[in-house]
């Protein structure tokens, strides 16, 4: 029995090598060489963001002064301000101010009466910070009828709601038509999380029920572990606790795809402007920016709140994947419009709340010399992440990948992990049938 499961594992660790991702996101890895320290057990989410100036100005004017904080592109912090003497306030602090009408409490009040109204399914809103606006989108499945009703309602706030139309429709990332990787669909790994005595995945809520047994095959023959203690809608988050209690080695580390990782250091709340990278099942890594906080979505199968919207892509299967910023954790993939051909709106469940509620912390790898793990610099503030030689802003995918792979980069902030992966959680799923074949046909010597 222990060598049957000792050639499943080599079987799709040799999978990870061909394929990148299946349920990609939070993995167990095995490094080839330089090995960092060990992970941090349950550190807790105290991890602050290089930019939080911003967000600190902001909850200490409060919001009738304020209206939200962004990064702007230089990676100075803006914060909307209602008055004379809050601006001066904020420029003092260094940061920059800009002078809006409309104030927090005025934008919350805006989406509070947007709750009230009827639920139209295929609508979303949130909270615009940089045009002091609050942004209600309706996808293609919204009616004719179901839209003038809500625009009745967004006239009658005032003239800072503004109402867009969207291509696609707003879906959770599940799809019943890919190959089932759990009882409830196929989804992606964000996290590994742990109580203290149990480690668990962070996922997306809308993966699945509480029961649902999740694999890392699409034959159902090798099972990673249930869900459980989710909440969706609402929110959009769940726990899969590992049968073995475990999530073992690397677990620090989420998968980028092409047998390439990064090593996860500490989790803070998204900036507005900030620079994020995304990795799912489907899609594989993709970059993009923070546009707004606060979403409300309203899916065909409930509304969800609280959360991160980006213009980052995303495909069905990539639900559940990890969001983050220079090995910051910030959220995992809820659902959104649109694809990674067209481009779309993604939404986030922020992972600060999720740990918060689930009543875990996210486990982080270890600072060589230290005791635990202290964040990266975010993206977005231009600051290079330890063990980096230059700055994740402005570049695209392909150029982090190339400065991942410089072994002069090799650091606990960004660690790429060569080498065979054990893809519990971390697999693609290979659905060309000419890859499988090729794949076999190359390894079936050493399947026994």
């Amino acid at each position: 029995m222990r060598h049957a499961r000792r050639r499943v594992v080599r079987r799709v660790t040799r999978l990870a090598a061909v394929g990148g991702l299946l349920l990609g996101g939070a993995m167990v890895t095995n490094a080839v060489a330089s090995e960092p320290p060990d992970p941090s057990i349950g550190v807790p989410y105290s991890a602050r963001p290089a930019t939080s100036m911003g967000t600190d100005l902001v909850s200490r004017l409060g919001t009738s002064r304020t209206a939200g904080s962004w990064v702007d592109s230089a990676g100075r912090p803006v914060v909307a301000v209602t008055d004379e003497k809050a601006a001066d306030e904020v420029e003092r602090a260094g940061a920059r101010a800009k002078m809006v009408r409309h104030s927090m409490s005025d934008l919350k009040s805006a989406t509070a009466t947007l709750r009230s109204a009827p639920r139209v399914p295929g609508t979303a809103w949130a909270l615009d910070y940089k045009s002091n606006e609050v942004v209600v989108r309706g996808d293609s499945t919204v009616s004719a009828s179901d839209w003038s009703r809500l625009t009745d309602v967004a006239e009658g706030i005032g003239g800072f709601v503004r109402m867009e139309r969207t291509e696609g429709t707003f879906t959770t990332r599940v799809n019943g038509a890919q190959p089932i990787l759990s009882t409830a669909g196929r989804c992606s790994a964000g996290f590994n999380v742990t109580d203290g005595t149990t480690d668990y995945i962070l996922t997306a809520g809308h993966c699945g029920p509480d029961g649902s047994v999740w694999f890392a095959d699409d034959r159902g023959r090798e099972q990673v572990g249930s869900s459980l203690k989710g909440s969706f809608p609402g929110d959009d988050y769940s726990l899969v606790k590992y049968d073995s209690g475990r999530a073992g080695k690397g677990a620090d580390v989420v998968a980028v795809g092409d047998g390439k990782g990064v090593r996860i250091t500490g989790v803070a709340d998204a900036e507005v402007g900030q620079k994020i990278f995304r990795s799912g099942s489907t899609s594989g890594l993709r970059e993009g920016e923070v546009t707004a906080l606060n979403a409300t979505v309203n899916y065909p199968e409930g509304t969800v709140t609280g959360l991160i919207e980006t213009n980052v892509c995303a495909e069905p299967g990539d639900s559940g994947g990890p969001m983050f910023a220079d090995g910051v954790a910030l959220g995992v993939t809820s659902g959104g419009s649109g694809d990674c051909t067209a481009g779309g709106t993604t939404f986030f469940q922020p992972v600060t709340k999720a740990l918060t509620e689930l009543g875990v912390k996210l486990i982080v790898a270890k600072q060589a010399g230290g005791t635990g793990a202290s964040p990266a610099p975010a993206a977005s503030q231009g600051a290079a992440s330890p063990g980096s030689s230059a700055p994740v802003t402005g570049e695209d995918v392909s150029g982090l990948l190339t400065r991942l792979t410089d072994p002069r980069n090799v650091g606990p902030g960004l660690l790429v992990i060569a080498g065979s992966l054990l893809a519990l959680v971390a697999t693609r799923w290979i659905r060309a049938e000419q890859d499988r074949k090729a794949y076999r046909q190359y390894y079936s010597a050493t399947w026994g």
